[in-house]
């Protein structure tokens, strides 16, 4: 689910969903763990890619519509 991935409830406002993007993105981003462990590295670009997709959807109000409607 990708207001799951994003920590918002399904009913988070636009600036909700920015903002927990922002601040997962953060978080994640793959230069924030430059100095980690391949293992680590690999966590958390992959937590960041998923984090990135779920934003590109529920980040968009027409592909948050599609996405409601179908799920």
């Amino acid at each position: 689910d990708l207001y799951r991935v994003l920590g918002v409830s399904r009913d988070a406002s636009s600036d909700d969903i920015k903002a927990a993007f922002r601040r997962l993105a953060l978080k994640f981003h793959p230069d924030r763990h430059a100095n980690a462990s391949k293992s680590e590295q690999r966590n958390a670009s992959d937590s960041f890619r998923q984090v990135k997709e779920a934003y590109e959807i529920l980040g968009n109000d027409k592909k948050r519509e599609v996405y409601n409607r179908s799920g």
